[in-house]
């Protein structure tokens, strides 16, 4: 995974609430066991005319120019639904680094840190300033600190983030990296306890 660190972009708003993980990834696309290519079908039923990439929905926010950036910023109780994790990877895959939202559910918000996918809670009335941006306004997002700013108002909130989880996105570490990057003290650990 790459490191995230600090993340300067403009936004893509998708001001709707209860977006489910059909929604953002319908189940017919769920074949492939690897987490490329999902980002094509990114909310699928939503971009195109009867499933049909030759009509894009021209009122749908990821088909129109003017919007574009590596973060997503999506009303409350994003993620919710399934559990399936092919919804990170979608969002993920299609480039964005981190979705902002007022509420995310559990299993999406776990699957995001878990795929180097940044979920930053705000408060409503962060939200809401957020959404009141022109298109081409921009965040920063400031992992190590914790922190999310408008960049034009200088308004800023901080977020709450599993300490653990952090360490491995500041890193760029799954599980298993997270654990060679240990491995001298666990054999110290090791060598004291025989």
């Amino acid at each position: 995974m790459d490191a995230l660190k600090t993340i300067q972009s403009r936004f893509v708003p998708l001001p709707m609430e209860n977006v489910d993980t059909d929604q953002i990834i319908p189940a017919r696309f769920l074949k492939a066991t690897t987490r490329d290519g999902f980002g094509k079908n990114l909310f699928r039923d939503w971009r195109y005319e009867n499933d049909d990439e030759a009509r894009p929905k021209t009122d749908f926010v990821l088909n129109q120019s003017q919007y574009n950036g590596g973060i997503l910023v999506a009303g409350k109780n994003f993620g919710c639904g399934s559990s399936r994790e092919h919804a990170a990877w979608a969002i993920k895959d299609y480039g964005f680094k981190a979705v902002v939202s007022s509420f995310f559910a559990d299993i999406f918000k776990n699957n995001s840190l878990n795929n180097g996918l940044l979920p930053v809670t705000v408060s409503e009335a962060f939200l809401t300033a957020v959404f009141a941006q022109s298109n081409e306004a921009t965040l920063t997002i400031d992992l190590d600190k914790q922190t999310i700013t408008i960049d034009a108002t200088g308004k800023s909130e901080d977020f709450e983030i599993n300490a653990y989880k952090k360490t491995c996105l500041l890193n760029g570490y799954d599980d298993i990296d997270y654990l060679l990057s240990i491995k001298p003290a666990i054999e110290v650990f090791e060598a004291q306890a025989h």
